[in-house]
């Protein structure tokens, strides 16, 4: 006979596909219709930048907000509101006219993402998982790193129906696939009899002594501590280089000469690369220190933006590859496990939130400031050096974190 599977697998797969799809398409897909909708209607680097950046408002001033929801109300309801109202922002987009239209479009994805994105998969996981935490994390968010392999799909869509009809079909698509997946969501295991990790509740499970998750600490008391600030600070800068990466990704290979059809090539490869990172440092943070091993991560984003700036030659973008996706994949999935096993579970929606909110100023400032650098010097060399100094000064910035639960 074979072993029941543990239902937290199947949150984790369902939640894989949800962040396959929107990360696909919210987070990395938007690199393709970057050049399109400059050329059609006119807008500076910095305009486009700014639009497409205020989809960061998901993780920040949503964020926090939605960290308290989840922790209270749980997450399907947040799911299947969120994957409805980013579908009905990308048909929106696809009928812009104006660069109102266009920033407010971004807005209502915005809202959506904060409802089926980040904050409320990443604490519906944390929640069904402990010890394997990492492991889960790391399933679940390659999804998104899957989701590049959207962007030479909808570079080909754009193709061939136009930049406005294949964002209307990502629309359609996303409530198609979104909803159904959104009923596979529970909140807590302990409202169905288990524990986290798929370990059976028993009387003797809930004793004092006897389940690690009895170890809190309070939400407030998270506030006021050094080492939550780090980690908000870490996360700003980290954001910053990502969000950058991210949407100038294709406009940068186009202004040192890729074709555009390579350069959507490129721009898939760098989430599909960061499921490297994911697995392996996700497995290595629930072996050995998770503050150390996320060191690890920011210097390895960190010189990943030094082979950024000479990504012309055909081993530079393989280095690239090879250092700066598995950084930010790993990045990505111990920013949560170390939420989770140095602060624990009851107030981990909150904390999510609040450390997400502030990734996202950085995920706002970082592409704009970006865009207003090549306006500025017709070069996104100056910006990619600056992602080094930062990213470097991040790994030395996560050793100062320290553990405050302790077993």
């Amino acid at each position: 006979m074979f072993k029941k599977v543990f239902y937290g697998w199947w949150i984790v797969l369902a939640c894989f596909f949800i962040t396959f799809f929107v990360g696909g398409i919210v987070f990395s897909g938007f690199t393709a219709f970057f050049g399109p909708i400059r050329e059609e209607f006119g807008w500076s680097y910095t305009q486009v930048s700014l639009g497409v950046s205020l989809r960061g408002f998901e993780m920040g001033i949503f964020a926090p907000l939605v960290g308290f929801l989840v922790d209270r109300y749980g997450s399907r309801q947040l799911v299947i509101y969120g994957i409805v109202t980013v579908g009905l922002g990308l048909v929106c987009i696809s009928f812009t006219r104006s660069l109102a239209m266009f920033y407010g479009s971004f807005l209502v994805i915005a809202f959506g993402a904060s409802g089926c994105a980040a904050v409320v998969i990443t604490t519906v996981v944390a929640s069904w998982f402990h010890k394997k935490v990492g492991i889960a994390l790391g399933i679940m968010g390659s999804g998104i790193g899957i989701g590049g392999f959207m962007i030479p799909i909808i570079v080909l869509l754009i193709d061939k129906y136009q930049w406005r009809t294949t964002m209307l079909l990502l629309g359609f698509g996303m409530w198609l696939l979104g909803i159904p997946l959104s009923f596979v969501i529970r909140n807590k295991p302990e409202q169905y009899g288990y524990l986290p990790d798929g370990e059976v509740s028993t009387p003797s499970a809930s004793e004092p002594g006897e389940r690690e998750e009895s170890v809190e600490i309070g939400f407030k008391e998270v506030l006021k501590m050094r080492s939550f600030l780090y980690l908000n600070i870490l996360e700003f800068l980290r954001f910053m280089a990502f969000a950058s990466v991210s949407l100038h990704v294709m406009p940068y290979l186009g202004s040192v000469g890729m074709t555009r059809h390579r350069a959507g090539l490129v721009a898939a490869a760098v989430p599909l690369f960061t499921i490297i990172g994911r697995f392996l440092f996700g497995w290595l943070g629930d072996v050995y220190s998770k503050r150390i091993v996320m060191a690890w991560t920011c210097w390895l984003m960190s010189m990943g933006m030094l082979a950024f700036c000479f990504i012309k030659t055909g081993w530079m973008i393989f280095l690239f590859f090879l250092i700066f996706s598995p950084g930010l994949g790993g990045a990505m999935v111990l920013r949560a496990a170390i939420l989770r096993e140095y602060y624990g579970r009851d107030s981990f929606g909150k904390l999510i939130g609040i450390l997400m909110g502030a990734g996202s100023i950085g995920g706002i400032i970082g592409p704009t400031l970006t865009g207003w650098i090549f306006d500025v010097q017709g070069s996104y060399h100056p910006a990619w050096l600056f992602y080094f100094f930062v990213m470097g000064l991040s790994s030395f910035l996560v050793l100062r974190i320290r553990q405050v639960i302790t077993k």
